[in-house]
């Protein structure tokens, strides 16, 4: 890959899936000096510098700014959900946050930013809204649907044309990594349905759709997109697919998510796990005292159940299947590779290493 020499990086929501990894990238490089942005403080070492503030609240995160910087590269990645999660993502009141909170941002940016890597997903070309055009490609048309990542590109663009510096869109698939409290980690949820079904002494039943092909991306990997990004000459004023590079179906992961787990997999029994697990809290207090693991509320481990039943399907009975392409990424410069049912087993032993999840 072609890159140029480092800089200071100011990474907004470190402490969610992508931004962690975001910064595990940047660190592991010393030409980097790195900033992390996020509302608390991170719970683990870091020789980032830190922010606390809220990016709704612009006269604090003003205030916050003003003391630091200059910074060269701005990585954005941070988000803010509607409690209702799948169906916030086509509300109003979400677009309105979530185009506020990068508008406070960029207005309190201090002055020698040179680029923006912003972080959208497939949702940018309708996957929320049913069957799209597959394999999606970068030069494929906005959706006619109202979408924030929409409307955080164009203030992005008008503002980097304004203020001379580039910006990069991400558009990964189904991003999987070590964090908690994100509602769209699956993972962690996954880890948390087996470990509860082995509990109960029930099998690992499947309770989604029909089968499909689908992608996903290891965090790590797109953390070191988002660094390749923003060094790579050609990726200015660019947007690129980012996956893992294979493709996968939840039944064929089922078996080995029962053997991470010491579970048998069970028949397939199309059901919610939205309303399944909501009263699932006390079985998973049992597991966290039984097998000593790091005491995370129910509430903050899985953030939200609706986002898994979206993920498997639940309550569709026609395949759909999700393919992105990422030859463009690929043309130009990064040639990153992950196996899917690979990334999915290792995320989940760093987490029962970690005592998140029960081994």
């Amino acid at each position: 890959m072609t890159t140029t020499e480092g800089g200071a990086v100011l990474i907004v929501g470190a402490l969610g899936v992508v931004g962690r990894a975001a910064l595990d990238a940047y660190e592991a490089d010393p030409a980097w000096d790195i900033c992390g942005l996020s509302r608390r403080r991170p719970d683990f070492e870091t020789r980032a510098d830190w922010i606390c503030a809220d990016l709704l609240d612009a006269d604090a995160l003003a205030d916050a700014l003003s003391a630091t910087g200059p910074f060269t590269h701005l990585v954005y990645c941070a988000l803010q959900e509607e409690a209702t999660l799948v169906s916030g993502w086509t509300s109003q009141s979400q677009i309105g946050r979530n185009l506020a909170m990068l508008t406070h941002l960029l207005d309190a940016m201090p002055k020698g930013l040179r680029h923006l890597t912003l972080l959208q997903g497939t949702k940018a070309y309708g996957v929320h809204h049913g069957p799209y055009r597959m394999p999606a490609r970068e030069s494929d048309p906005r959706f006619i649907a109202s979408n924030f990542y929409y409307d955080q590109e164009d203030l992005a663009r008008a503002r980097g044309a304004r203020d001379g510096f580039d910006i990069t869109v991400l558009r990964p698939q189904i991003v999987c990594g070590f964090a908690l409290g994100n509602p769209m980690n699956a993972v962690t949820a996954l880890g948390v349905y087996a470990s509860v079904c082995r509990e109960l002494g029930q099998p690992l039943r499947f309770p989604g759709g029909p089968a499909c092909l689908q992608e996903a991306v290891d965090a790590r990997l797109l953390g070191r997109a988002v660094k390749w990004a923003g060094s790579e000459p050609r990726c200015r004023g660019e947007i690129y697919n980012i996956a893992n590079g294979d493709c996968f179906s939840w039944p064929n992961l089922w078996p080995m998510i029962a053997r991470r787990f010491g579970v048998e997999p069970g028949v397939a029994h199309p059901f919610s796990l939205a309303e399944v697990m909501a009263d699932k809290g006390r079985v998973w207090d049992r597991i966290v005292e039984r097998h000593g693991l790091v005491p995370h509320a129910y509430g903050e481990i899985v953030a939200s159940w609706q986002f898994m039943d979206y993920l498997l399907r639940h309550g569709r009975t026609y395949p759909h299947h999700s393919i992105v392409s990422t030859i463009k990424a690929r043309q130009h410069g990064f040639h990153d590779c992950r196996d899917t049912e690979e990334m999915f087993d290792s995320i989940f032993g760093e987490l029962q290493a970690a005592r998140i999840l029960p081994s």
